[in-house]
């Protein structure tokens, strides 16, 4: 059964960068269909997806942080990294790794319709804090 384990600062400075990695265990993530993403949630909000890297390698970002997202991956350490620039205290919030496996057009299901119901496994979360 495949694992995931966040790993990262807990504390960052506003305007700094926030980076986070994600370990996967138990499973490749350069299986087909696996899809392996960013989630996060602000202290008394709901889960907001971030992005997504596939197995191909091909990324996917939220609209809302298209513009200071960036996911990339070391197939060699079987990981995946997720960069936050900019931040802010708004940025504050639990980061969770998930897995989605889905064969169908991840286009089309992350231009329109990703639900994180949809994704089956799930590292434990690791609190970040956005504070001079």
């Amino acid at each position: 059964q495949v694992q995931l384990q966040e790993s990262g600062p807990g504390l960052v400075k506003p305007s700094q960068t926030l980076s986070l990695t994600c370990t996967v265990s138990g499973g490749s993530i350069i299986n087909g269909y696996d899809y392996w993403n960013w989630i996060r949630q602000p202290p008394g909000k709901g889960l907001e997806w971030m992005g997504a890297i596939a197995f191909s390698g091909t990324t996917y970002y939220s609209p809302s942080l298209k513009s200071r997202t960036s996911i990339s991956r070391d197939t060699s350490k079987n990981q995946f990294t997720l960069q936050l620039s900019s931040v802010t205290p708004e940025d504050t919030a639990v980061y969770y790794c998930a897995r989605l496996r889905y064969s169908g057009s991840a286009d089309y299901y992350y231009a329109r319709a990703v639900n994180v119901a949809d994704f089956d496994s799930w590292g434990q979360g690791t609190q970040v804090t956005v504070s001079s």
